[in-house]
Order: structure tokens, then sequence, then C-alpha cells
């Protein structure tokens, strides 16, 4: 499921990308960030030297971040728990409930 992007929902800036890739990656305004108006999502990319490039990768990340926002998690179904979970449990409490009574003083 593709989730279309208008235009007009969208706010693109141009920024110098930092880091190392001397002056080409210096001279251009290679970086760019997308802005979702209807959400406030914002994302950007500065990996490569075109800014073409990191426009597509950066709309790449806006689409899967649109669509992580609108997926619905299934509701977790309550499972029983096993017998042997249940056995281990009250052997457990059987041991604390010893530990306790053998730390009490004799009368």
């Amino acid at each position: 499921m593709s989730i279309e992007i208008n235009e007009t929902d969208i706010r693109v800036e141009f920024y110098r990308a930092s880091g190392p890739g001397g002056q080409h990656r210096n001279t251009t305004d290679s970086a760019v960030r997308i802005r979702h108006l209807p959400t406030g999502i914002v994302v950007h990319a500065a990996e490569n030297r075109s800014q073409l490039r990191n426009r597509e990768v950066a709309m790449e990340r806006l689409r899967l971040a649109l669509e992580k926002r609108n997926r619905v998690e299934k509701k977790r179904l309550a499972t029983k728990v096993p017998k042997g979970q249940k056995l281990q449990r009250v052997a457990e409490k059987r041991m604390a409930a010893l530990r306790r009574k053998m730390r009490k003083p004799e009368d």
C-alpha cells in the first residue's frame, strides 16, 4: 500500500550538508529537509552529493514514516499460562514460605 504525498502538503528545504566530502559537498546545498505539514513529520537526507538523490531518499523516508504512522497494530490475544509455568510458580512460593518459616526463632 503506497501512500500518495501531495506537493501542497510538503515544504522542501535545501541546505549545506556538513561532514566529509570536500569542496563538492561544502559548496553546494545538497542536503534536503522535507516537512509534512499536516502531520508535522520532518525527514532529511544528506548522504549523497547529489541534491536530486537526497530528495528521492528523503521522500522515501517520508513515505515510510507516514505508512508507519497509519499502520494499525493488532490487539494482543491473551493466552493461557502453561501448566509447567504454574507449577514452577507454586514451587517458588513454597520455597519462599519455607525460608521465611526457617528465619523465625523457635519458641
